[in-house]
This record gives structure tokens, sequence and C-alpha cells, in this order.
């Protein structure tokens, strides 16, 4: 889901831009490694996490893993670990351990960045912990492809017109996933949420945390419901910030995923003509329709970018508008990058937009993330055999969401051709025996849209719902002090917020 991530990059923009009861205990009582570790795991479980200083007053570490958990012997793999130490420590609960999403997403980057807008509650009882899941970031990365291949595939055209078109983009979706075969093939069966969900545990033991408690946003709502399905009874509090329903197949993920980008537009259109002076038209649907009519128009004749010697297709246009979708903050950024681009046809705030998305370096070097976020969401469901079943999905999100259905899921298609597939179909998680565990859904997230938040907190046998009536994807970050103040008295006490709380 290229268009369907939250990542520290964004995290970071955003907030440029926006310049007692311990409720079960984390880190008392007998230490974690003294609990029974499953077979053949005891050097792993028993392993402590050594910190040293790294900086802003952080602390890193690294935390041994197998790379194959039916295969502890065999080979083993580091995590990479940072932590913002509690600031009380006398009344220190324990770890919370963070997620940003993704899949990809560096959660060491995540707490360099981000940490210190957590809550003052959980800042000062709790260490905020970041991880890079494996094959992400410093944690045995997956590299499939360099910066110019990586350049060439999110300029590719992903609306495909004709046969011409669609066979074009086939060949590069092939591409990449041959690419990934070469460079990655060991590593690709084992990248996958259900492992990096038993890493977590590990983590937990590491910290000397007997249960865990644990904020993941995005795809981490995901990480942490695989968690829950495994080790339900050592969750100590969770909370799961724009969640994703496991049990929607690969390709109705993209499709309501571009139905979230379509009504996150929507939204952005009203707010740009309520502000005055919109670059886009004097209603909310002229709005939409030219942004819709520009995008056609740069299908057929690409952007200038002034910053490098990339134009800015029809796909990287996309890209930088639904990156400024993701937080309301940035929408006066998207502003000007419309304007630049229809007055001027200059796309260059829009590429920069994008260049946030897939976090491309001005050198023109990439993150892992991109590589990462592929191999874990092709293995982690099953996929469809061949491109036209790509197309009817395609044809059905586009229908639904004109501006950005063919966009959000042919950029899965790599996945048809991917070396490593499962047979395990998506299903509902219950978590029977784990205490409440506090989902939140934002009403128009362009990203993970509510209805998932709904469906994921009603099939947990101890879900709670908070809803935020807002925009942007996610929730807690965004600085709504309601929904701070549920999820931190969550966290600190254990007890969610009444069921059916809306936080405006």
């Amino acid at each position: 889901m290229r268009a369907a991530r939250w990542t520290s990059a964004i995290a970071a923009l955003t907030l440029t831009v926006a310049t007692g009861c311990d409720g079960g205990g984390g880190g008392g009582g007998a230490s974690a490694s003294q609990q029974e570790a499953p077979p053949g795991l005891e050097a792993f479980y028993g392993q402590k996490a050594s910190w040293t200083s790294c900086g802003g007053g952080m602390e890193c570490a690294n935390v041994r893993v197998p790379l194959d958990y039916a295969k502890p012997s065999q080979k083993e793999i580091k995590l990479a670990l940072v932590r913002l130490p509690a600031e009380d420590r006398s009344h220190r609960i324990g770890s919370l351990l963070t997620n940003p999403g993704g899949p990809g997403g560096s959660g060491v980057d995540f707490v360099k960045q981000t940490g210190r807008a957590f809550g003052d509650k959980l800042r000062r009882r709790f260490d905020i912990v970041g991880f890079d899941p494996r094959g992400v970031g410093q944690s045995a990365p997956v590299r499939c492809m360099s910066g110019p291949d990586l350049d060439r595939f999110f300029a590719a055209d992903t609306s495909p017109d004709d046969q011409r078109e669609m066979d074009a983009f086939a060949s590069e979706s092939k591409r990449y996933a041959d690419a990934c075969r070469t460079r990655a093939g060991g590593e690709l069966p084992h990248v996958g949420t259900v492992d990096a969900a038993h890493d977590m545990d590990v983590i937990r033991a590491a910290l000397g945390d007997q249960k865990i408690s644990y904020y993941g946003a995005s795809y981490g709502t995901y990480l942490g419901a695989a968690y829950a399905a495994q080790f339900p009874t050592r969750i100590r509090a969770f909370v799961l910030d724009g969640a994703i329903d496991p049990r929607t197949s690969s390709t109705d993920l993209l499709v309501e995923q571009a139905k979230g980008f379509e009504t996150a537009l929507d939204a952005f259109a009203a707010d740009c003509v309520r502000q005055g002076d919109c670059p886009v038209g004097t209603t909310k649907d002229a709005a939409v329709a030219k942004i819709g009519d520009l995008l056609r128009k740069v299908d057929k004749s690409p952007l200038r970018n002034t910053r490098d010697a990339r134009q800015v297709t029809e796909s990287w246009a996309t890209m930088g508008v639904a990156t400024a979708l993701y937080a309301k903050e940035t929408w006066p950024f998207l502003r000007q990058a419309l304007s630049a681009a229809l007055t001027r046809g200059d796309g260059t705030l829009l590429m920069t937009l994008a260049d946030q998305m897939v976090e491309r370096k001005p050198d023109g070097t990439y993150s892992n993330q991109t590589d990462a976020n592929m191999a874990v969401n092709c293995v982690d469901k099953p996929n469809p055999p061949d491109v036209a079943t790509y197309k009817k999905a395609a044809d059905q999100a586009a229908q639904a969401a004109p501006r950005f259905g063919s966009f959000v899921v042919w950029g899965g298609l790599p996945c048809v051709y991917w070396p490593v597939q499962t047979k395990q179909k998506p299903q509902a998680i219950t978590a029977k025996g784990a205490p409440p565990i506090l989902v939140i859904g934002t009403l128009r997230d362009p990203a993970t849209p509510y209805k998932w938040a709904q469906g994921l907190a009603s099939q947990l046998s101890s879900g709670t719902l908070l809803t935020l009536d807002g925009d942007g994807h996610t929730a807690y970050l965004q600085g709504n002090q309601c929904i701070t103040a549920a999820t931190d008295d969550y966290l600190v006490t254990g007890t969610p917020p009444k069921k059916g709380t809306v936080c405006r």
C-alpha cells in the first residue's frame, strides 16, 4: 500500500509545520527473564538490553532475535532500540513500546523525532521505547532497489489507461519483485507481522517488563493486534491508533484506503474554500474536480521540478497530494503546492511532499522504508494471482475514489510477482484473555478508514473504541487534548475511557 503509511518522516513534517496506580505494573516483581520461555528460545528471552547514550537524552541498545522462530539456532539478527527514559524514576511504571506504522517506518527515528510529543503523564512514568522491526531501518534491513531504480518505479504510471500502459506497469512491478528476490531472498520469508509481533515479546523480556504497554499507530495497530493474538495475557495496556481491521483482504484494504483518501480530499477542499482565496475553486465540489483535472493533465504532460532532474508525473503528483492529507497542519502547504502547479506548471512542492512520504533524501538515496513496506505487505496476506484481478479491484476503486483509486490499488501490483506467498487468510483477532485494549479511530482518517477502527474494537474481546471527530491520520499525536487525556489516563491506570466516548 504505497500511498498509505504513517512514517516518522511525515510525523516530523507535521510537527515542524505545527510547531498513582500502576494498573498491574510493568517492571515490578519477578524479572521477565525468570518467566518460562518457549522451548529453544531461552537464550533470547534471557538477555537484557544494554543501554548506551546516543544523544539528545536518548539511550540505544540492540536485542537479538532468531531470523526463523521455527529454527532458532540457525541464524539470529539484531533489532535496534531507542528509549527516552522516564522523568520520574521513583514512580516509573515500565516501558511504553511504540510503533509508528508503515510497515517500514523506523520506530527508532519515530521516538528520536517525536518521543517528547507524548503526553506529560507518559513521559514522567514510562520509558518511551522505539524499535525498528525486522527488515526495517537498522534491524537487518531489506534492500531491493537503488535510488535511481526507485525513482523509476515511483514515476511509473499507476493509472494505466490502456493495455500498453498496463503492461508497462506490470513490467515495472515484476522488476521490483525480481530485485527483492535477488538482493533479499533469504530474509523475505521472515519479515512478516507475525514474526515481528513475536519479536515484541522478546523485547518485552529484554526490557525487564513482565507485561507490555504499547502504543501502535496505523500499521502498528495490525502489529499490536498480532501480538495480542499470540500473547494476550502478557498485555498490560495497549493503544491501537488509526486501526487496521485484520479481517480485510489485501485488495479490499487498498480499495478502502483509496476511499479514505477521497474523504480526506473532500475535507481539505471544504476547508480550502472556507479559508478564502482557494487556488482550486470557490466550492468544495469545484475544488475537488479541479484537483482531479490537474492530475489527469499531469498524466499527459508532467510538471516541472526545479530541485532535480525528475519530472513530476501523475504518480508523483498524486503521492504529493496524498502526503499532505495525512495531517491538517500540512494543508496550507498543499494549497501552495497546488497553486504553483496550476499557475506556473511547477510541481516542485508536490514532489517535496512525495519525497517525505517515501523518505527520499536530497542526494537521491532512500531509506529502506519502501522496500520493507512492500516486503511485509506482500508476505502478510494472500495476493491476487494475476494482473486481471488487480485491474478489477482498481476499476472498483476508481469508481468509488476517482482521484486515488487507481493510484493506491495498482501500487500493490508487485505482490503478484513476489517470491514468497502465504496461504494464511485474513481473520478476526479476539485476543481472549487480554485486559482492556483501547482502539482509536478518526472519522476522516485518509489512510485507515474509521470503519476499520470500529471493526477491530468490536472483534477484540476486550476492545474499547475512542473516536476523534476530526481530520488526519491517527489521533494521539495530533494535539487533541481530549484524546491525549483519555489515552494517557488509560496507559497509566489501565482503565479505558467510557465506551462511546467521542472527542472533537
